[in-house]
Parts: C-alpha cells; structure tokens; sequence
C-alpha cells in the first residue's frame, strides 16, 4: 500500500527526498495528467479561459488548474501545467488546438526550415510559463514539491515533422535515414530544452520532468541516438546550470532499454511505463510509476490490487507512485482519489 503519514512535514517534501536519496516520510505521489479534463473544476478554467493556448499561457488560470488536484487529493507534488509543444512554438512555429482533433503545428522537413526557427529564451511563450512556475510556488506548501517539464528531442521532433499529428512515420523515416536536416533538428531542440529547463528552473521549479513519450517508436542505433543520447545531453547539460536539480528522465515504451536510461549520469529518476515490471530495474535506481491509467476505468477494486502490487515491488524510499502515463479523459475522480487512499 501507499504509505502517509496522517501529515506531512510543514518543511520537508517527500518528493524532493526520494529524488535526492534523503529518508522520507512516506512514499511520494503524483500522478501525469493530474490537471486536466477528468476533473470539472478544470473544465471551469478551460471554458473561462477561451481556448487551451490561452490557458497555458495565462499565468492566473494555468497557475490555478496547477494547483486544483492537491487542494482535491493528498498529493505531493504539482506538475506544471503548460503543453510540451510551448518549445516548437516558441521557437516560432505557428500552432493551435484544433477541437477534437489534437495540436496543428507548422513544419520542419528541411535545413531551410530549421534556419528560420529562433532561440526560446526570452519569448512571450517561455516568459508566460516562468510566470505561471512563480505563481503556482506561492500557492503551495513547502511540503508540495513544484514539477517543472519539457517534451524530449524525439518526441517534440516528431510533431515538428509531422504537424503535429500523432502519424510519427515521417519523422521516423529521417531518423532511419539519418537526415542531415532532422539531426540537426534533434541538436538544436536538445539547446532549447536545456534553456527551457533552465528558465523554469530559475523560476522557481524544484524538480524537472522530460517526457519521451513516443520513446517506444525506435530500437537499435536509432534508439540510441535520436532518445537516450538527446536525453543525457539534457541532463548534462542543464546539471551544468543547477547542479543540484533533481530530474526525472521518463521515456515511454523502451522496455528493457529502462537499465540504459537508468544509468544516464546525472539523472535522478526514471518514470517507467506501465508495461514494464519496476522489479526488473537495478536496486540502486529511484523509479517513478506505473500504475496503468486504464485500470482506473476498471473500478477501485481493481485499482486497490494494482496498487498493492506494485507497491510490494519496489522499496518506498526509492519509488515515486505515479501512472505508466497520463490519467485518461472519462476517469471518475473519485477512483483517484481512492488509489490516494489506498
């Protein structure tokens, strides 16, 4: 079971504890997708806020959808709200949301494309989630640990190339290609998280995600150096800037390559999707996860085993609780709140 104490320390965050191999107090939790559709106090903001670029970039609002799951559940940490297509955008890429129908995102398929785009730091989108990371710290207890995030190279490459569609074969045929423009392209994004990073970091975030979550899409050399290579120069990268930055490296669907992402040096954790037995990682290695967002659709009987099972799997002082992935839209908030309680 999820172990609590009935409250949490005034000072200490148990998030914050695990990440920096410190004892904990009780296993820390939280869960991707912890603001969103699922709950009807989001759909609130969603609606006052016009459209979801205008939330995201609306310090107040993104700042307040933040901050709604912890005043409903006993969690540990908030994961800023923001969208991991805010690097691409600001980069100068026109986007939008197009309802139903996911993000519409200009293109990159050249050299030529790649010249036009410009450095993130210090445009309106990256300023607009810095002041939403400000906003969010002073809403929270020192117990709740701030998340700050970025998508990774592969991923947000992917939607770079494809338009934002989740058809990810364009993208994967430069990358088996080894296209000068799409390896350029991943260098050039690897810059731009670092700044991201960094900015979010400066702003007050006191742990940092990167979701590679099509990580799953390549194996091999491909794999190697369009995924974990891009992951540990990130890492490198923004450790050189804040050297005690507790990250999180979570890339989604590489299974057994898990054990190569858990020795990127410098990283603090890995997320683990829900496929893979957390068991199965060396002993030395925090790990976040994994329970499936599915079986919250199955009922709290389902999830109370689930629950129990993966928490028999790993000690509590090197897990994170968290899902294999995002909580999905249609899921009755009262489930989660009953794995809260588990």
């Amino acid at each position: 079971m999820i172990e609590k104490a009935k409250e949490a320390p005034a000072s200490r965050s148990a998030l914050l504890d695990v990440l920096t191999r410190k004892p904990a107090e009780r296993r820390p939790m939280w869960f991707m997708r912890q603001a969103g559709r699922y709950l009807p106090e989001y759909r609130a903001v969603r609606e006052k806020a016009g459209s979801f670029l205008d939330l995201c970039y609306n310090p107040e609002l993104a700042a307040e959808v933040t901050v709604q799951p912890l005043r409903r559940y006993d969690l540990d940490a908030a994961i800023l709200f923001a969208d991991i297509l805010v690097v691409p955008h600001a980069m100068g890429l026109p986007l939008r949301f197009a309802e139903g129908e996911g993000p519409v995102l200009g293109t990159v398929r050249s050299m030529e494309d790649l010249g036009k785009l410009r450095p993130v730091a210090g445009t309106h989108e990256v300023t607009q989630v810095c002041r939403t990371v400000g906003l969010t710290r002073s809403h929270l207890s020192p117990h709740h640990a701030l998340i700050g995030f970025c998508g990774a190279p592969w991923t947000v490459a992917s939607y770079m190339v494809g338009g934002g569609s989740s058809d990810r074969v364009m993208a994967k045929v430069a990358a088996y290609q080894r296209q000068p423009w799409f390896c350029a392209l991943i260098d050039r994004l690897v810059t731009e998280s670092i700044d991201y990073l960094s900015a979010q970091a400066d702003a007050g975030a006191q742990a940092v995600q990167i979701f590679d979550s099509w990580a799953g899409d390549l194996v091999g050399s491909e794999l190697e150096d369009f995924v974990l290579a891009p992951l540990a120069q990130i890492v490198a990268g923004l450790r050189k800037r804040h050297p005690t930055l507790p990250i999180i490296v979570f890339a989604r669907g590489i299974g057994m390559a898990q054990r190569r992402a858990a020795a990127i040096p410098g990283a603090n954790a890995i997320g683990v999707e829900t496929e893979f037995e957390l068991a199965d990682l060396p002993k030395d290695v925090v790990v976040q996860g994994n329970l499936d967002p599915v079986a919250l659709l199955a009922g709290e009987k389902v999830v109370d085993a689930e629950v129990r099972r993966i928490c028999r799997s790993v000690d509590r002082q090197r897990h994170i609780f968290n899902l294999g992935h995002g909580i999905r839209l249609g899921t009755d908030p009262a489930v989660v709140g009953a794995v809260v309680e588990s």
